[in-house]
């Protein structure tokens, strides 16, 4: 062994070589007399093998003949690319060692226990200017950018989760472009329009404590007998809204006496009738319709004082403008819309309800009977967008609305009741109340 006295490298020049050679299965040689194989993670880091050229691992293979063969102590052994004067060296070893002239081709490695390691060609590398990636480096590599596109299309996954989660604003004009009657370029100023003037049909919540002779259930009592009045002439819905406005407008302004007050009731239906009906009743169909209470010129009088009082505005926005825009948006059955109506309605007797603007009372009645429908809390994007109110700005006056309902069908006051449970209005009155809206006792 001792022919060997400059360290030698771990890697040989493979240029001369045969290069069928260069890509041939690689054969690792033991100390003599050790056939057992090591992988090369349990390779003793002190020795040789654990500092070979990363960057060529498992890169280049070769057969048996391309090897190379060093000393049984293999730690004294530096690394360097093989010269012409260490091949000659080599060459004389192993013909010494194995009795046969052995060409630089096919040199013979007795590593001692290296394990595995390969041969490269350093002045090939160097001039192609080709240094390649360490295989755990690429395979690192390629694990991360695995990674990487896993999570982005997890990342993509859960956007799109979100987006088909988030519900869309429907767009309920698109169907109603050809209708003239539809105004669509200028629904969206319309309705703009009634949020601002709506507060001017407001009255005080509390403006029936200006009243000496009359009372909050005297009011209830009137608007009950209307509904059955405007039901029995079959009038317009606009037509009980805008009555029941005038009524409230007129009390805020004007003291009443008792006897007096149902004779309020029948001119406001007469002028609203006269503002939103093409047939109007005749007089004498109101004057009939009080038993006679009043003549002719009573009515006449009312009407004149009426008309003066609230300065002949009667074109104020009502519950029922809104309604008709937010059922749009809630894309109704007809249940939904008799519910609806029915809902909103009763709201229409009690005094207390007159504290909310009337596109609040639309839209939590359409709330309301989404509810009791469908047994759970329903109000779409479409319908938040439309009527600018979210869920939780409705729930006080739906959860008013609900009380409403449950008690529709006791007491004295059922004229909405009874109009609502007819087979005309699919029984709507019937209907449960969405009793999970109110708040827990």
């Amino acid at each position: 062994m001792s022919g060997l006295e400059k360290p030698c490298s771990d890697t040989i020049n493979p240029s001369s070589f045969q290069e069928g050679s260069r890509m041939a299965n690689v054969k690792f040689v033991k100390e003599m007399g050790n056939n057992n194989r090591r992988a090369l993670s349990n390779i003793n880091p002190n020795i040789i093998g654990a500092t070979l050229n990363p960057y060529v691992v498992n890169k280049r293979e070769f057969s048996g003949k391309d090897m190379i063969l060093f000393d049984k102590k293999p730690s004294n052994v530096a690394h360097r690319p093989i010269t012409r004067e260490f091949a000659a060296q080599v060459a004389q070893y192993c013909s010494n060692a194995c009795g046969e002239t052995k060409n630089l081709n096919s040199v013979v490695a007795n590593t001692g226990g290296l394990g595995d390691c390969d041969v490269v060609d350093v002045e090939d590398f160097v001039d192609a200017g080709y240094v390649p990636v360490p295989m755990f480096v690429k395979h690192t590599e390629a694990i991360l950018d695995e990674t990487d596109q896993m999570e982005e299309v997890e990342m993509e996954d859960v956007e799109d989760e979100e987006e088909e989660k988030e519900e869309p604003v429907m767009d309920i004009d698109s169907a109603n472009l050809k209708d003239p009657l539809s105004v669509v370029e200028y629904i969206n100023e319309i309705y703009a329009h009634y949020r601002k003037t709506e507060r001017f049909s407001c009255v005080s919540p509390n403006y029936m404590v200006h009243q000496p002779d009359i009372n909050e259930k005297m009011r209830a009592i009137l608007i009950d007998w209307l509904i059955e009045v405007h039901h029995k002439f079959e009038l317009m819905e606009e037509t009980l809204f805008l009555t029941v406005n005038l009524i409230d407008r007129f009390l805020e302004r004007q003291i009443v006496v008792r006897k007096k007050l149902q004779l309020v009731g029948v001119t406001a239906m007469l002028l609203a009738c006269k503002y939103e009906e093409v047939s109007v009743p005749m007089i004498e169909d109101f004057v009939l319709i009080t038993d006679k209470a009043y003549t002719k010129n009573d009515v006449l009088e009312m009407e004149k004082l009426m008309v003066n009082t609230l300065q002949f505005n009667f074109s104020v926005p009502t519950p029922f403008v809104f309604m008709r825009r937010f059922l749009k948006a809630a894309q109704p059955n007809k249940k939904l819309e008799v519910l609806s109506s029915y809902i909103i309605e009763l709201c229409l007797v009690e005094n207390e309800m007159v504290q909310f603007p009337p596109s609040l009372l639309a839209a939590a009645a359409i709330y309301t009977a989404q509810c009791s429908l469908h047994k759970l809390k329903q109000w779409s994007k479409t319908s938040e967008w439309y009527s600018n109110y979210s869920e939780h700005q409705l729930q006080e006056c739906s959860r008013l609305m609900v009380a409403f309902h449950q008690n529709a069908g006791k007491g004295k006051l059922t004229g909405v009741y009874r109009k609502y449970n007819t087979r005309k209005f699919g029984f709507a009155a019937k209907a449960e109340p969405a009793e999970f809206l109110l708040p827990a006792s």
